[in-house]
């Protein structure tokens, strides 16, 4: 099946498309931040433990009694530390950001063009990390992880925020020895987390790279979010959040494939819609409400790929956790949280960015640079909207280099 065309067959799609331990671990580390080692048939192969916590209470009030990481790495660490580079992923990531596809590990590295041997972020030189987010699905404790009764937790599973996510970071980071990051970096929801990252551990970060980002979630991007969690939960297989018995074919994928499909059309701009896809059809001109018009099916492809590789529970959680973002709660003001970056910082902005526009990218730069930081501004121009943060890597990787180089 192509972008271009749509496909009704959904009875193999499975309940959920996480990754769960007894499938192919890939590239995939694990460990465990918080809780005991059980040792039972739940966990994922190869489970190290940190020993550091016997539960992880959440910013919101939450509580969870186990927390595993997944994680992958590339590189060598220097003895000293001092080469570590930490990318965070966006909402739809994992930790594999860089590699080819392979059993248990359905997709490309999502960054591929920018990290790796001789490439920007270069793993001949730095060692780079990147984690599977709490709350996701691809082998971090999420929704879909087995609880300590021996069920998934489904329904049961706390919200969690982003500071949520990075203080379990930070937990990986003490187990893997590194202090200070040379580098935290990050788009949409990773460019969250490592914001996050340098205004809660100022001292751990010395240089940060945002890209596509904001300060605070807009009243518009949340209403975005609110579209695609009513989506999911309108769905009847959704059965509140508690689907993971049942068989493929009956699991939520058509409210999260809706939910994608409203998102995918955030993430580009109307000039590329127009450019690829004008008003062709997909066939004949038929007087029929089917999808008849290529951009029906490039919007119905994607919807159903990312039901056949993601979970519905995580999706609905990591996208409110991006509405709670707002790095002065707490604070007092987006100045006084910017006041405690101490790393120089890169913002990159892509002109065609509807969902994060350039004028966010622009608050954070001025907002920074009016309480001292050293800040490094990119323009990206790219037709391709949000996703120009990945997709323009002839653009941004010559600036992250340099960024990452200097003294």
């Amino acid at each position: 099946m192509s972008p271009d065309t749509t496909d009704d067959t959904t009875e193999e799609i499975p309940a959920t498309g996480a990754w769960r331990p007894g499938q192919p671990v890939a590239s995939r580390r694990f460990l465990r931040v918080a809780g005991e080692m059980t040792r039972s048939g739940s966990d994922p192969d190869g489970l190290e433990h940190s020993g550091t916590s016997r539960f992880l209470r959440l910013e919101g009030g939450g509580r969870l009694d186990v927390v595993d990481v997944a994680y992958e790495t590339w590189g060598t660490l220097a003895g000293d530390g001092a080469n570590a580079v930490l990318i965070c992923h966006a909402l739809t990531g994992d930790a594999h950001v860089a590699g080819s596809s392979g059993p248990g590990q359905p997709t490309p590295g999502w960054w591929d063009a920018l990290v790796g041997p001789g490439r920007a972020v270069d793993t001949d030189r730095w060692f780079v990390v990147c984690s599977n987010v709490l709350g996701g699905c691809q082998g971090s404790t999420g929704p879909s992880s087995v609880a300590p009764d021996g069920r998934p937790h489904g329904s049961r599973f706390p919200v969690v925020t982003i500071r949520d996510m990075v203080r379990v970071q930070a937990m990986l980071a003490d187990h893997l020895g590194i202090g200070r990051w040379r580098a935290v970096l990050g788009g949409s929801m990773g460019g969250m987390q490592a914001l996050e990252w340098a205004t809660m551990f100022p001292e751990r970060v010395e240089r940060l790279v945002l890209a596509s980002t904001t300060a605070a979630a807009s009243a518009q991007q949340i209403a975005w979010s609110h579209i695609g969690r009513k989506a999911v939960a309108a769905d009847p297989r959704f059965r509140g959040g508690d689907y993971y018995d049942a068989e493929p074919g009956d699991g939520p994928h058509r409210g999260l494939a809706v939910a994608r499909m409203c998102a995918q059309v955030t993430y580009r701009s109307d000039e590329v819609f127009t450019d690829r896809f004008h008003r062709t059809t997909l066939g004949p001109m038929e007087f029929t409400l089917d999808p008849i018009f290529d951009v029906e099916g490039y919007l119905d492809y994607h919807g159903l790929k990312l039901a056949r590789r993601f979970d519905a529970n995580s999706y609905i959680r990591l996208n409110r956790a991006m509405d709670l973002h707002d790095v002065a709660r707490g604070r007092g003001s987006t100045e006084a949280a910017l006041s405690r970056i101490t790393a120089p910082t890169l913002v990159a902005a892509v002109r065609s960015d509807g969902l994060y526009p350039p004028i966010q990218q622009h608050v954070l730069a001025d907002g920074l640079a009016s309480v001292g930081g050293d800040v490094t501004w990119v323009d990206v121009d790219s037709p391709h909207g949000h996703d120009g943060f990945l997709i323009e890597t002839p653009q941004l990787a010559p600036p992250v280099r340099d960024f990452l180089e200097r003294p």
